[in-house]
């Protein structure tokens, strides 16, 4: 332990500066704009495999954006690790809400991260978690102290619904055969309380689009007398919730998976001070389904929300028109048990019968994925957490998180192996959101920490 502590202290500033250097790529996977800078990036983390040790690193040509893959194979005869993450990142809109250029990382202290944190978009999700696998190999590699096979797929497309991934996986399932699937693109409780997500909700994605009058109206002259698709939209969109916040579309509750009691009173030991997470958002007040308190609403229940919504005149000054048409972005997450197909398709046969006949309505499905649960008997499972009882001298809780990683569920059903996610984000830092950042303490954290989980893995596995 002592020597992976001093690696990445004798090596704190290069490990910094290696990270900035990435964050510095706008590799924005959905805007085309971007793409020459998604390639980039894909070949700057192959170089970073290479430069770390793998014996083995290729771009692989997709339907989409490349995958970049590496491998360092000791003998076939051990077990294989497959670290799995992307270099992809979300658009860094709205721009004016950034303290510093999202492409420009700069290193601020604060309250929760006195030592510093890097901000700039990607910072945590999830280049700067990828890239703590790709440093703490380079320390078992330089160390001698790989134990296992293990193998990099790191992609460039799991913002936008990772679609290339799934043909990509299936198209090469001898190659990234492997006894676990290493993953850290989640978060942890604190920096004093580590935590190992064992669950991920699912995810349907859809665009609506509501169309009233040929063209766009003046409001005297048509107001009241036409439908505005606008003001249909907003009606339809609030009907999607009843008084206790129950999503109101038919059979979309039928295979929840109902979690007992005791299971409800485990997650309950999670430490979680409600004024805190309040302040911390600035808000009154909490909101979400009757019957459910903040945890189990953003994890084990699931939700809809509206992403975006638009239509009209957004300019300055006044336009007084009727729009002839309104759009609305609408994520639904789901539990295990639903199906994100089946989701989709009674939310479009469920919105579209809502519809008055004054307009017409098409709902455009996007991207979607299963939730998953990770048991915590199984080997990964108590490796990952005996890595992070050494580390932080405390043992990870498990909890489950209300994001969605739509390809672990594809990982199982196609490689036929257990994910384990190692997260080392917070909360706090703002993935998707302006001011994105990364606690410097977390990713050297986590480069002394994922050693361990190979170690402890192997030896548990003999």
């Amino acid at each position: 332990m002592n020597n992976i502590k001093n690696y990445v202290q004798e090596n704190k500033e290069r490990f910094l500066n290696e990270l900035i250097e990435l964050l510095k790529i706008p590799s924005v996977s959905a805007d085309s704009a971007y793409a020459h800078d998604v390639i980039a990036t894909a070949n700057a983390v192959k170089e970073s495999l290479e430069k770390a040790g793998c014996n083995l690193v290729e771009i692989c040509e997709t339907p989409g954006y490349p995958i970049v893959y590496g491998e360092h194979i000791i003998d076939k005869n051990l077990p294989t690790v497959l670290v799995y993450g992307h270099y992809d990142v979300q658009p860094p809109d709205p721009i004016e809400l950034w303290t510093s250029p999202p492409f420009e990382p700069v290193i601020k202290t604060t309250e929760i991260h006195p030592e510093g944190a890097i901000f700039a978009r990607g910072a945590c999700d999830d280049k700067g978690q990828m890239y703590m696998h790709v440093k703490a190999f380079e320390y078992m590699i330089a160390s001698n102290n790989l134990p296992c096979n293990v193998k990099f797929m790191i992609e460039g497309e799991e913002e936008v619904g990772s679609k290339s991934l799934s043909w990509f996986v299936t198209q090469n399932q001898e190659k990234l055969a492997n006894d676990v699937i290493l993953i850290s693109d989640t978060g942890m409780i604190s920096n004093q309380q580590p935590s190992i997500t064992t669950g991920l909700r699912g995810l349907s994605y859809v665009e609506v689009e509501v169309t009233g009058p040929n063209r766009d109206l003046h409001s005297g002259l048509y107001g009241g007398a036409v439908a505005n698709p606008i003001n249909v939209l907003t009606k339809m969109i609030a009907s999607l919730h009843d008084e206790n916040n129950h999503i109101t579309i038919p059979g979309f509750y039928d295979n929840v998976e109902e979690l007992t009691a005791a299971e409800r009173a485990e997650m309950a030991k999670a430490p979680f001070v409600l004024d805190n997470y309040k302040k911390a958002l600035d808000i009154a007040d909490v909101y979400g389904e009757t019957g459910y308190v903040t945890n189990e609403r953003n994890s084990i229940r699931p939700t809809l929300d509206v992403n975006g919504i638009w239509g009209g005149y957004t300019g300055e000054g006044a336009k007084t028109v009727i729009a002839s048409k309104a759009f609305a972005k609408i994520s639904m997450r789901l539990v295990p048990n639903q199906d994100w197909e089946e989701i989709t398709e009674l939310f479009s046969k469920h919105f579209v019968s809502i519809a008055p006949k004054t307009v017409k309505v098409k709902v455009t499905p996007h991207h979607g994925g299963q939730g998953y649960v990770t048991p915590i008997d199984s080997i990964g499972y108590k490796a990952a957490n005996k890595a992070y009882t050494e580390t932080f001298g405390v043992p990870a809780i498990p909890v489950r998180s209300g994001g969605s990683i739509p390809i672990v569920a594809l990982f199982e059903k196609e490689l036929k192996s257990k994910t384990i996610l190692m997260g080392f984000g917070l909360d706090s830092d703002a993935i998707h959101s302006p001011n994105e950042h990364f606690g410097i303490f977390n990713y050297l954290k986590g480069i002394e920490t994922i050693p361990l989980f190979y170690k402890y893995f192997v030896e548990m596995n003999k």
